[in-house]
């Protein structure tokens, strides 16, 4: 029970990687705040969690609006009255075509989904997290530290995300909160599939199985951890760290 105690807001919490952190932390002793933009496709999963002993909030939340956001956190500090754990994930992927092509449209939306509200939710973040010394995950991507053709706004967006995080780490050493960048890479999720229609599924893994990593840096073992990027498939734990 690795995260026994904490509590953990996850956002784009109701499917895929941020679905499969919910389990994974509420199995290792973690209560969990779900936000989503549409919370009643959240139902089935809170129901799921608190059936297995964890407590769930879920919160309707675009993060791209700041009132949003604000009433996310404000509506975890009431139901736990803290946060541990903030793990920066909701996403959109945006089309898959040359600059020359990409709708200046979709790639305002796409950057203000992944850039913009990861901003928010980390801003807003910053102060309950202060007061428990927590931790801040951003969700990367195997295209965040580089340019790749024909990634657009998503591999723009996820550049930006690992040097917003490399920012906070050194802006909130001194508070105590520590921020770092997790690159998941082939996982078993809707986004997968919209971005690798032609890939076997079966072939990857899904996000349960890429938790590690996550758990690792949420919990006391990773307290002096900050400003790295990880990538999930490379991870194991520090021998320190594993029980005998």
């Amino acid at each position: 029970m690795k995260l026994q105690g904490k509590v953990a807001m996850i956002s784009g919490g109701s499917k895929g990687l941020g679905a499969d952190l919910a389990r994974r932390f509420v199995e290792e002793g973690a209560d969990v705040s779900l936000c989503a933009r549409r919370p009643e496709g959240a139902a089935d999963l809170a129901a799921e969690l608190r059936a297995a002993g964890g407590r769930c909030l879920v919160t309707g939340c675009d993060v791209t609006n700041e009132a949003h956001v604000e009433a996310w956190v404000a509506a975890t500090m009431a139901e736990f009255g803290r946060v541990d754990v903030l793990v920066n994930n909701a996403s959109v992927l945006g089309v898959r075509v040359p600059i020359a092509e990409y709708p200046a449209d979709e790639w305002r939306d796409v950057i203000d989904v992944n850039l913009n509200g990861a901003f928010l939710v980390a801003k807003a973040c910053i102060e309950p997290l202060s007061a428990t010394g927590g931790s801040m995950i951003h969700i990367s991507s195997g295209v965040g530290d580089h340019g790749r053709p024909n990634w657009g706004a998503y591999c723009a967006s996820k550049n930006g995300l690992e040097a917003l995080s490399e920012m906070l780490a050194g802006e909130l050493a001194e508070a105590g909160v520590r921020s770092n960048a997790v690159d998941p890479g082939a996982m078993r999720t809707v986004m997968r599939a919209e971005a690798y229609p032609d890939e076997d599924p079966a072939g990857v893994p899904t996000p349960y199985e890429i938790s590690d990593i996550f758990v690792y840096l949420a919990s006391d073992a990773a307290v002096d951890v900050t400003g790295q990027r990880y990538r999930a498939r490379d991870f194991e734990w520090p021998e320190a760290d594993v029980a005998p």
